[in-house]
């Protein structure tokens, strides 16, 4: 076997470890951007614990076909980054949609992905965008479940202050 394959196949091996650890992909078409541009959004993307990567196509496929994930194959035409949302779903395309209307880029957009292992349109990833994040929901939980004992809390501690006033 010629070196070149064996290299594709750890590639290809690689892709597959990324896609089964991953709550969600973002396939993102990057074309236009510049070298600044790309710099800053792998770097918020490092900075919220996805994974920006540049792949090649054809051993993505490969990779999808691997793990039984069809449907994204009319997606990966053109330069396209892959973000792996590694800790929730919701991390990925809220980072890549962050970062265009920030930056209010016309280049960059996020054409499709996987969700809960299968093919996700356009729409579905900017839906999974505009969901709050894991820790949002946790702190609304904590905000939800903290606001009944801080009342309960304050009652009684005006029924003291009337106990004490008489």
């Amino acid at each position: 076997m010629s070196k070149n394959r064996e290299l594709k196949e750890q590639v290809v091996a690689d892709i597959i470890e990324k896609i089964k650890g991953a709550e969600s992909i973002t396939i993102v078409s990057y074309s236009g951007l510049t070298v600044e541009q790309v710099t800053n959004l792998r770097k918020q993307c490092r900075e919220s614990g996805v994974d920006y990567s540049v792949l090649k196509n054809r051993l993505v496929k490969l990779a999808l076909q691997d793990v039984n994930i069809e449907g994204v194959d009319d997606l990966l035409n053109g330069p396209n980054a892959f973000v792996f949302s590694n800790k929730d779903a919701v991390s990925g395309p809220k980072v890549v949609s962050d970062f265009i209307e920030k930056n209010k880029l016309q280049s960059l957009k996020i054409t499709g992905g996987v969700f809960e292992g299968k093919a996700a349109d356009m729409a579905t990833m900017q839906m999974l965008a505009k969901m709050p994040s894991r820790e949002e929901l946790l702190a609304t939980l904590v905000g939800c479940l903290q606001s009944p004992v801080s009342g309960l809390v304050a009652v009684l501690d005006q029924i003291a202050e009337k106990k004490e006033a008489a």
